[in-house]
């Protein structure tokens, strides 16, 4: 059995409470924090029989590596994880909804891209084990539990791994403000894997050149781009409103 991780703050530790609270080993929470959100929060734990134990805000902060843990942090133990894309991918019913992301490091957009991919239903989200953030506590913290919902799948070579999707018949769309089309004038009801690239540098040019088409976001304003999360969203909830 691996060793237990680290989830923090409200959203991040009650998901796991809702959903999976046998796999906490322990809860700490701050004793001085005695607001309504905490003690329904506590509440919520006790009912779940699971541990709870008093902690000051020093302790909190290094058991989380962060001081943004809300007086709430939890010792759990790893969820059981699909073990490949493939066993994925042979499980999905229905057209599959991916999103790819290319350089994605900073972890903050990637608990964001996780979390809009949760709301929008994507089956799973790719970057490349070079370049791209891996799931951590701040990950977790930002993605308010979806970390623990959507499956994250770190790959050695994302144009190989997207040559796969397409010998499965999944449409790669990179998202790109040079595209002819916009995402509004792109079927995204087929088997799809929408392809974003780090705010600013875009997608590396291999991973756009692998893309089967091209579709940019109308930008009415002074910005010249979005920030991933938001993009993501953006695409993501494009295509949930076309298959819906």
């Amino acid at each position: 059995m691996s060793a237990p991780k680290v989830l923090f703050g409200f959203h991040a530790v009650g998901v796991r409470l809702k959903t999976t609270p046998r796999s906490i080993v322990e809860i700490y929470y701050e004793p001085t924090r005695r607001d309504a959100r905490m003690r329904q929060f506590i509440d919520r734990a006790t009912e779940a029989g699971v541990r709870l134990i008093e902690a000051d805000a020093m302790r909190l902060a290094k058991l989380a590596g962060s001081h943004g843990h809300q007086g709430v942090a939890a010792r759990v133990e790893a969820l059981p994880q699909v073990h490949s894309l493939d066993d994925l991918l042979d499980a999905v019913e229905g057209p599959p909804l991916l999103l790819v992301l290319d350089g994605v490091t900073d972890p903050h957009n990637l608990g964001a891209c996780l979390r809009v991919a949760d709301g929008a239903g994507a089956h799973a989200v790719i970057a490349p084990k070079d370049h791209a953030a891996g799931i951590n506590a701040t990950v977790a913290k930002v993605a308010s539990g979806a970390a623990e919902t959507v499956p994250y799948f770190m790959v050695t070579n994302l144009a190989r791994t997207m040559g796969e999707l397409k010998e499965r018949s999944i449409w790669c769309i990179g998202a790109s403000d040079d595209a002819p089309n916009t995402i509004y004038q792109t079927d995204l009801k087929v088997a799809v894997a929408l392809v974003l690239g780090a705010e600013g540098a875009g997608m590396r040019q291999l991973t756009r050149k692998t893309c089967d088409a091209l579709a940019s976001i109308p930008m009415r304003g002074a910005v010249e781009s979005l920030n991933v999360s938001v993009a993501s969203g953006i695409c993501l909830y494009e295509a949930l409103r076309q298959r819906s």
